[in-house]
């Protein structure tokens, strides 16, 4: 019984924090409020630089290993995370109710003919319709991964949709991104040189 009060309730803390300080749905430069001005940035983060910047590159937990969980696709196929090593992988949280979360995923889509892209829905509700909601946008890249339980997001512990971790071939994590991010422009290919 515990464990699932405790379950439940950092159900409702991520929920909180995602309503607060993440997506929601409106669309436009507002979509994703930027974290509140009394709380400073990790001191190793960096905010980017130019008119693309609207999230947050952290390497506070470089080179910890890819996390040990395993996500599935509505059809039942399952992922682990660690057989994703032997390659550098980009692996993508984000929501089908998350404006800033849509608006990256034909980027994210484009850059998997680059490299290893795995998004991962965090959506709880019908699986069937993450599947329906990539497929409808055309996105043939990106596999219908699912996390229903949010154990990823409670894992990265961003509170922030999307949030992208980028992992070297050795599984070890290079930087994470928080927030937005156009995918399509220079210093992503400089970011994802980083892996070796």
């Amino acid at each position: 019984m515990a464990l699932l009060f405790s379950r439940s309730l950092k159900l409702a803390v991520l929920g909180l924090t995602v309503f607060a300080g993440g997506c929601d749905r409106q669309s436009g430069d507002t979509a994703q409020p930027q974290a509140s001005q009394s709380a400073p940035p990790p001191p190793v983060a960096s905010q980017p630089q130019g008119r693309a910047a609207k999230g947050l590159l952290d390497r506070t937990t470089k080179g910890s290993p890819l996390p040990n969980f395993t996500v599935s696709d509505p059809a039942g196929a399952k992922l682990a995370l660690p057989s994703l090593k032997g390659q550098p992988v980009l692996i993508n949280l984000w929501a089908t109710w998350c404006a800033p979360c849509i608006k990256e995923l034909p980027l994210l889509d484009a850059l998997a003919g680059k490299v290893k892209v795995v998004t991962v829905s965090q959506d709880s509700a019908d699986p069937a319709k993450v599947g329906a909601f990539l497929k409808d946008r055309g996105l043939k890249s990106l596999p219908p991964w699912l996390d229903p339980k949010n154990d990823l997001s409670f894992h990265y512990g961003t509170g922030t949709l999307p949030t992208t971790i980028y992992y070297d071939a050795e599984g070890r994590e290079v930087w994470r991104y928080v927030g937005e991010r156009d995918w399509s422009d220079a210093e992503t290919a400089r970011l994802l040189a980083e892996a070796g």
